[in-house]
């Protein structure tokens, strides 16, 4: 079975939601992923969706939507996308922060530069799990 891996942050519209669609896109083989926020947006961030469809042809608008904790099943690994006051608390075998600057509200370069960090993180991460590295 393949663990199931749940990006957190507070809101769950515009970083989380970006690696739920990269780890579907570059890691559906090792891995399941999911998106959850202790709050969520009646959208997700539209920037995100943009830069994600310009990038991946990927759209996040028709996929997937702002999901609360509740909402996602239980997970073994969970990723916090980096929080700057209290990031929520999902229990899991394993949790990392990847410590990732908010985009919101900033050009897209910015958004770009996030995406792409994302990407290097969601194949390293692959590779760990597939590496045995990570202990489940």
């Amino acid at each position: 079975m393949k663990p199931k891996v749940a990006f957190v942050c507070v809101h769950n519209s515009c970083r989380s939601q970006m690696a739920e669609a990269l780890g579907k896109l570059f890691a559906s083989d090792v891995f399941d992923s999911y998106s959850a926020g202790t709050e969520t947006k009646p959208q997700i961030n539209q920037d995100a969706v943009r830069i994600i469809r310009d990038l991946y042809k990927v759209d996040m608008n028709e996929t997937q939507s702002s999901k609360l904790l509740t909402d996602i099943p239980e997970v073994d690994i969970v990723i916090k996308m980096g929080c700057n006051v209290v990031c929520p608390f999902l229990p899991a075998k394993h949790v990392e922060d990847w410590g990732l600057e908010d985009p919101t509200g900033k050009d897209d370069e910015e958004f770009k530069k996030i995406a792409l960090t994302i990407e290097e993180k969601i194949k390293d991460l692959s590779n760990r799990i597939n590496n045995k590295e990570i202990v489940l």
